[in-house]
């Protein structure tokens, strides 16, 4: 009976004192909560990362989706708007542009200005939409050297106001103007009424020097023209 009591004492000291079970509790008290949280830190850096990464997922998917269509404008060498819409709708073929250009065209051509350097650069415009070699650069060529600007510009100015631009065809234009003829000091000497044919083509430019030039790629390529009586 003694021997058996002393053996169960001996077996419940035993289970006390274990020193793994001792070491482990130890080691759960002191080091189990730091693991959990750096377990929990761990599944919380997880789960940001995924959210920043379906947002930003989500940024280039609507990004890649969404359109921003521009408004153009038309400015003319005066600064004054001559076509608009959206840049969708205008194209080289719009109707409503090479209408606008033809008209610019046709007051650079015909204007006189004591402003020397104002008409230097309308006649370099003129030739920058005239077709290389066609019969509209003769034409027209001919014109300044018979009748030239500065020379017209000792005696007086002419102003020019496009009535109309009407296609006769995909290609061809008859055009209206008025031209106002003044003197040095301003007064009205002549108002003749004129109409022209012209020919166009066009050439989009390929580099960003054409399109600082002739940015709708408009060449005209026959040119005529004559006094309404």
């Amino acid at each position: 009976m003694g021997i058996a009591l002393k053996n169960a004492n001996s077996s419940a000291a035993s289970e006390v004192y274990n020193p793994y079970l001792a070491a482990r509790r130890e080691w759960d008290e002191r080091y189990g909560e730091f693991i959990t949280r750096a377990r929990n830190w761990r599944t919380v850096a997880m789960l940001c990362a995924l959210v920043a990464l379906l947002g930003t997922a989500g940024t280039v998917w609507l990004s890649a989706r969404s359109r921003v269509i521009p408004f153009v404008v038309l400015i003319d060498s005066l600064g004054r708007p001559v076509a608009s819409g959206l840049a969708e709708q205008t194209s080289p073929g719009d109707e409503r542009l090479r209408r606008a250009v033809i008209q610019d065209w046709i007051e650079n051509l015909r204007m006189v200005t004591t402003d020397g350097i104002a008409q230097r650069r309308a006649i370099d415009r003129v030739y920058a939409q005239i077709a290389s070699g066609s019969s509209a650069q003769t034409f027209i060529s001919e014109y300044y050297r018979n009748d030239p600007p500065f020379k017209r510009a000792q005696t007086g100015t002419v102003s020019v106001d496009v009535k109309s631009v009407l296609p006769t065809s995909d290609r061809t234009f008859e055009v209206d103007w008025i031209e106002t003829s003044r003197d040095l000091y301003g007064n009205v000497k002549s108002t003749d009424h004129w109409k022209g044919t012209f020919t166009i083509a066009l050439n989009p430019p390929s580099d960003e020097r054409e399109a600082r030039i002739n940015p709708l790629g408009l060449y005209v390529t026959a040119a005529s023209w004559s006094k309404v009586l």
